[in-house]
């Protein structure tokens, strides 16, 4: 019984070492909505409502976590199917990207702005 306790905790750490745990590759789903930056805010509309139509999402999809049994986040492999992983890969670009239109108010009509002398 020992023994068997000792292989399963030795193959839960390698598994954490290895860069494939859940909650790792989890967070590699979160994005920067710096990168989106410098694109256009008509192209960047157009390529988040894209992702969310090729991935049958909503366009103010975020990036979800599970919760593994506590403490053992970084040691519980990644059993998700590859369309899950990808799935969830396109729901934090659409999040990056909505945090980079909502800062640079993209899709919003500009304000009229006034021009009248100071009373």
């Amino acid at each position: 019984m020992r023994w068997n306790m000792m292989v399963l905790a030795s193959c839960l750490a390698m598994t954490g070492c290895m860069g494939s745990s859940m909650s790792e590759r989890q967070d590699q789903d979160v994005q920067s909505s710096l990168q989106y930056d410098s694109v256009p805010c008509d192209q960047l509309l157009a390529q988040r409502n894209g992702l969310a139509q090729q991935y049958h999402l909503s366009t103010d999809a975020k990036p979800s976590f599970s919760n593994p049994a506590m403490g053992f986040g970084p040691f519980t492999p990644d059993m998700r199917s590859k369309s899950k992983r990808d799935t969830d890969l396109a729901s934090g670009k659409i999040d990056a990207m909505n945090r980079s239109l909502e800062r640079r108010d993209c899709g919003k009509p500009n304000k009229q702005k006034k021009f009248a002398l100071p009373s």
